[in-house]
């Protein structure tokens, strides 16, 4: 008999969220009504409970927001899960990871084959084991990696990376071409596999925030919210509503920044670099007042458990004059004929497909789909409008136009918002990471700028973090860039994977 995970289990196990304990045998089922009541499979993790192993599955739905945990337990000797991957292409690849780092096979799955650890890893290792120990020496045990291998009349390979000119981290891209067109595209990823999660184990629920804030660089706010919504959650702490306000405008000026970028990079890939030129300059300028409000052009240092804290709040008046700015850039790009006739029907998602995939993030809402935490998982004491979107029909040029039209939502947004503070910068509460000696467990749901992050905590009794799971947006949509990039050119590859921008860190942790 394997042993219960070491803490109690509830209908009422934390903020909206119920966990049940359940065999192997059930979990298929129980799955299976999850999905058909409209619940999302939000992250999967392993856990080493020391006698026994223990997969956790957390559901997510909204409307209203609900939250459902599936605990496993499992032999240690021999532990196994029965694959979800024909009930949800994302259970697929959580089993793959959770595989590769604790040893859990799942059982009847259609592509057993490795996902994190590369083919030099050796064999038999799994670092998240707690008595894994050090590793062994690497060397050539289970390679080469099995490429598909397109064949027929005219048909080509372009290698591309993993290393990449420019400040770009590290991933393979395998191309099987005719002419020009991309028949079949392969990423190879997790070239920069850092343990990341690991390193919080023993932490104390404040020492854990510096690390949260580096798991993707350009999404401190989005990650360091999700960690601290997990570690209020699990230890039961309020939040005020004067933090939760502070919270949300860092979190849309973290969208700001990043999706100004995203506007003027698109355009320098078809050539209009004066564009991207003046993007860059506005991207400064909020760069600038990032570091006003919290002393960081990134953003780091203004969220910590139990509150929020910044040095000055953003000017309106300031974030105005860049919204018109933006809007003038915008309108200059679309009026250009040749940048709209790259952006148009180029790489489409459809909605299906992002659908079936679990896109997240403004990659899924200009296919159509309506996913934003920010609406289907609030924080705030009141719900702001969802953005109106130009167009979702999937192509670049959608995902330019949402881009765009957040970038008006997150300026109302954080006027609002600023107004109703009436000058406060800090609020935090006390009596941060008390236990009341049991263990217990988080989880954070935030709407990053790609979309929607996922962190999930456990304490020990003494108050100590024994495992913290990320799940970053990056992990659901890099499936969909080939699947977006299938019959089109390969010059539009850099252009679609812009428009896709997805996070190396946040997905290699």
């Amino acid at each position: 008999m394997t042993t219960a995970p070491p803490y109690p289990f509830s209908q009422d196990a934390g903020h909206r969220r119920s966990a049940c304990l359940i065999d192997p045998a059930e979990l298929p089922s129980r799955t299976q009504a999850l999905l058909e009541h409209g619940h999302r499979l939000a992250l999967v993790a392993g856990h080493d409970d020391g006698d026994a192993l223990r997969a956790v599955y957390l559901f997510t739905a909204a409307a209203p927001d609900r939250r459902v945990e599936l605990h496993v337990p499992l032999d240690r000797a021999k532990p196994s899960v029965p694959s979800l991957a024909g009930l949800s292409f994302p259970a697929g690849r959580f089993e793959r990871e959770m595989r590769d780092l604790f040893g859990i096979t799942p059982t009847g799955h259609p592509l057993p084959r490795r996902l994190v650890r590369h083919f030099h890893w050796p064999a038999g290792w799994y670092p998240m084991l707690d008595d894994a120990g050090e590793p062994p020496e690497f060397g050539a045990v289970d390679g080469p990696y099995p490429f598909r291998t397109v064949e027929g009349h005219g048909v080509y390979e372009i290698p591309v990376g993993p290393v990449h000119a420019g400040l770009i981290e590290p991933g393979h891209f395998r191309f099987s071409v005719v002419g020009e067109t991309i028949l079949n595209l392969k990423a190879r990823l997790w070239f920069v596999h850092k343990g990341l999660e690991r390193l919080f184990h023993g932490r104390g629920p404040c020492q854990g925030v510096e690390l949260a804030e580096r798991v993707s660089g350009d999404t401190a706010v989005g990650h360091s919210l999700a960690y601290c919504q997990a570690v209020e959650d699990a230890s039961d702490i309020p939040v005020s509503p004067v933090a939760q306000r502070l919270r949300a405008i860092l979190l849309e000026l973290e969208r700001l920044y990043n999706h100004v970028t995203d506007l003027g990079a698109l355009c320098n890939d078809v050539g209009h670099a004066i564009l991207n030129t003046h993007a860059q300059r506005v991207r400064e300028r909020l760069l600038r007042i990032n570091d006003t409000v919290t002393g960081h052009r990134l953003l780091r240092g203004g969220i910590r458990p139990g509150g929020a804290e910044v040095r000055a709040l953003p000017d309106p008046l300031a974030l105005s004059e860049i919204g018109a700015d933006i809007a003038e850039i915008v309108d200059l790009a679309l009026g250009n004929t040749v940048v709209a006739d790259r952006f148009t029907g180029t790489a489409v998602l459809t909605t299906a497909q992002a659908a079936d995939l679990g896109a997240l993030g403004y990659v899924a809402r200009a296919s159509g789909l309506a996913v934003d935490a920010r609406h289907d998982h609030p924080f705030l004491p009141r719900d702001f409008p969802r953005a109106a979107h130009s167009r979702t029909e999937g192509d670049v040029l959608s995902r330019f136009l949402v881009r765009a039209d957040e970038i008006v939502q997150s300026i109302s947004v954080i006027t609002e918002l600023t107004g109703e503070l009436a000058g406060e910068t800090r609020s935090i509460t006390c009596g941060v990471g008390q236990s009341g000696g049991t263990a217990h467990s988080g989880v954070g749901i935030v709407e990053g700028w790609r979309g929607t992050i996922v962190h999930r905590v456990e304490f020990t009794a003494e108050g100590r973090l024994s495992r913290v799971k990320i799940v970053d947006p990056s992990f659901f949509n890099w499936p969909a860039l080939p699947v977006a990039l299938a019959n089109t050119i390969v010059p539009d590859f850099p252009l679609t994977n812009k428009s896709f921008n997805l996070s190396y860190a946040g997905n290699d942790l």
